[in-house]
């Protein structure tokens, strides 16, 4: 979750773990991303992600979206202070809505999503990816998930019990229900990739 930081005129947000996973997740994307194209980031929280990214990846255009507005807000203002001109204003996008704002997409990343929301938000994210995608376009997903059922270390298992203890709708998913909707939606599962702090990255493509 976020912080305000200090000062009542600066619109931006913080977020602890971004200095920590960014960089881990970013080898991942400097491999499976297109070296240009327009990537979408679906619930990009903070912003902190996305002009990092985008500031990493020059060749890329970078898409950010959000359904908070005051998140939306902190994304605006991260992007003004980057001075970066490859990230756009972010959009209000909510992954249960049909149709979502933007038509296209070269990839589409989501971060730490998935378990901080309802079941429908995953179904949605993935019905959307299939839509968004062209064939060879990727859909990268990272976060804790369960592998047959069971939590991959005893902090993912506290960790889902402290979601599910603030919304019962929350919740660590099980990578193979996470897998066997995005086929039913025509993705397949490419790539696992362990990360640290017990995370996975999750790269999916169109069958």
């Amino acid at each position: 979750m976020s912080a305000e930081p200090p000062g009542a005129t600066d619109q931006r947000r913080f977020a602890p773990a971004t200095l920590r996973n960014r960089e881990p997740i970013l080898a991942v994307l400097r491999r499976v991303l297109p070296p240009t194209g327009l990537v979408l980031e679906v619930a990009s929280g903070t912003g902190e992600h996305a002009v990092y990214f985008a500031g990493q990846l020059p060749g890329v255009t970078w898409q950010p979206s959000e359904p908070d507005a005051d998140n939306r807000a902190s994304i605006a203002a991260w992007t003004a202070s980057s001075g970066l001109a490859n990230v756009r204003a972010p959009l209000a996008l909510d992954v249960t809505d049909d149709p979502w704002p933007i038509a296209r997409a070269d990839a589409l990343v989501s971060i730490n999503m998935v378990h901080i929301a309802p079941w429908a938000a995953c179904e949605g994210l993935l019905r959307g990816a299939a839509r968004l995608l062209a064939a060879g376009a990727p859909l990268y997903l990272y976060g804790p998930f369960h592998r047959g059922g069971r939590p991959t270390a005893p902090s993912n298992e506290a960790f889902d019990r402290g979601l599910r203890a603030q919304n019962r709708e929350w919740g660590v998913r099980d990578l193979e229900a996470v897998a066997e909707a995005a086929r039913r939606h025509g993705l397949v599962l490419a790539e696992i990739v362990e990360m640290p702090s017990n995370n996975l990255s999750l790269v999916f493509g169109r069958a």
